[in-house]
């Protein structure tokens, strides 16, 4: 995707909100842009018996243009920020594909040879509060953008984030389309469903509104709480309540513990009816980090969040979310940063996960399912390859009386670029 195309629209934008030289110094002064290429492989094996298809295997390219304007002068200020994605296929073929990679013909389910996406958003700012108008990556509790494989997924619609009282964050909006991570075409929203989360709805159903709002107060330096609500029009209300608390306990040493619950309800069409809880302790050891979590749904239903994003819950992890319908889940982790003995840029993790108890329905034997990852990265400092990463990232999944067996490889390069 040429940088012009940028410049164009850009100066455009500019233009038509009336800014005068003297009063847009700030505005390009400030401005910043980068550039990434991401090269995607995408491997995941199916091992269950029956499986509709033996593995989703594809290889893609990905562009990533990011321009972000600093405002004007005055008492408000007007900027403008632009996002630029292009995804070109390597290799792909019918039966391997749906991997998330690529964009897929809606009749014949092949991938497209490329696909993209050109967004702008309009800002505005009075004080310490900005209000953004257009393309979003919202990342809060109740609903974060999805960004797990080649391009990132996107929202069309309006957030304002204010700043104005000292240690209170306030976010507030309303989302109308979103944008798949493997589409460019921008849709009305739906809920996350599936078999074991008994979530049900109006065949058809669809929302051009997900209306959102919230405060996270930072209390000290340790310790903050928030609350954040969430409504998708015609299948659920959401009200979810935060903690996080850092404990120094000496030397390189800290205990930090991370609180979430989340109370759904249904709204419209749907049945929702949730309660979920989850808790995760990490202590920190010079490099290493030890992490224990719990996570717990009861209620009629799993979970609820929009389709295609990312659950705030402690134990979504690569490929499952452990928030089907009464499902009791733990989590054992560890991670290490090697620059704890010199080797800045290289890190480790792994965990396990466990979920049982899982309704399947009147007549059926509960669900349980294990999951284990391992990711590897390695970003380099400096030198001609300064900002060029490297990432592994390997599953396994098994499952009882429901759902894939998947073994599953990602392997990721990715450069930025700063511009400006």
């Amino acid at each position: 995707m040429k940088k012009t195309t940028f410049a164009v629209a850009i100066g455009t934008s500019t233009l038509s909100l009336g800014i005068s030289h003297q009063a847009s110094a700030e505005f390009f002064d400030d401005s910043k842009a980068s550039f990434e290429a991401r090269n995607f492989y995408f491997n995941r094996d199916f091992r269950q018996d029956n499986a509709p298809q033996s593995k989703a295997e594809e290889w893609a390219q990905g562009f990533l243009l990011r321009y972000e304007s600093g405002y004007t002068e005055g008492t408000v200020g007007v900027g403008v920020d632009a996002l630029g994605l292009l995804g070109v296929k390597l290799d792909s073929s019918p039966d391997r594909s749906n991997t998330g990679l690529l964009k897929r013909d809606r009749e014949t389910g092949r991938a497209q040879d490329d696909y993209g996406e050109l967004g702008l958003t309009a800002k505005l700012r009075a004080s310490k509060s900005v209000l953004k108008v257009g393309t979003l990556l919202p990342k809060l509790p109740v609903v974060q953008y999805n960004d797990s494989r080649l391009l990132p997924q996107t929202f069309k619609g309006g957030h304002l984030n204010s700043l104005e009282l000292d240690g209170l964050t306030f976010d507030g909006g309303q989302l109308k389309q979103v944008n798949q991570r493997d589409s460019s075409d921008y849709e009305d929203m739906t809920i996350a469903s599936g078999a074991a989360r008994a979530i049900t709805f109006r065949t058809g159903t669809t929302s051009d509104e997900f209306n959102f709002g919230g405060a996270t107060y930072k209390w000290t330096d340790s310790l903050s709480t928030g609350y954040h609500y969430g409504e998708l029009d015609e299948f659920y209300k959401q009200h979810y309540f935060t903690v996080l608390h850092v404990l120094p306990l000496g030397d390189k040493q800290s205990l930090k513990s991370d609180l979430r619950f989340a109370r759904s309800t249904d709204e419209g069409t749907s049945n929702v009816d949730n309660k979920a809880f989850g808790a995760m302790f990490t202590y920190t050891l010079g490099g290493h980090a030890f992490g224990l979590g719990y996570q717990s749904m009861s209620g009629d239903t799993g979970f609820a969040y929009i389709n295609g994003t990312d659950p705030f819950l402690v134990n979504y992890v690569q490929i499952g979310d452990f928030a089907n319908k009464d499902e009791k889940s733990w989590q054992a982790r560890y991670d290490y940063n090697f620059a704890s003995i010199g080797i800045p840029g290289l890190t480790f993790m792994t965990r396990y996960l466990s979920g049982d108890n899982i309704d399947l329905g009147v007549g059926r034997e509960d669900g349980k399912e294990w999951e284990r990852n391992m990711d590897i990265a390695y970003i380099f400092q400096e030198g001609a390859l300064k900002n060029f990463g490297v990432k592994w990232r390997n599953a396994t999944v098994r499952s009882t009386n429901f759902g894939s067996d998947i073994d599953e490889n990602r392997l990721i390069l990715s450069y930025t670029l700063p511009l400006l």
